[in-house]
């Protein structure tokens, strides 16, 4: 089981395994998973990684590192 969370530093859509008692983000917070804001609980790790991907997207606009448009 995994659980799908935002960083109570910055705000990041976040996911880890349900067991685990910490995440680190990418801001450098470690985040207690019990005290963070919990958005849902998914069963396996590619479709939390999906939900955080939308809602990164939904909140924060497109990604672009790593990915680069062809010309259109």
């Amino acid at each position: 089981m995994y659980v799908v969370f935002r960083c109570t530093d910055c705000g990041r859509f976040l996911y880890t395994k349900e067991s685990n008692k910490t995440r680190k983000c990418p801001c450098g917070k470690v985040v207690k998973i019990k005290k963070a804001k919990k958005i849902t609980e998914v069963q396996n790790g590619k479709e939390a990684g999906e939900i955080v991907r939308k809602l990164q997207e939904k909140e924060y606009g497109e990604p672009f590192f790593g990915r680069y448009k062809e010309n259109e």
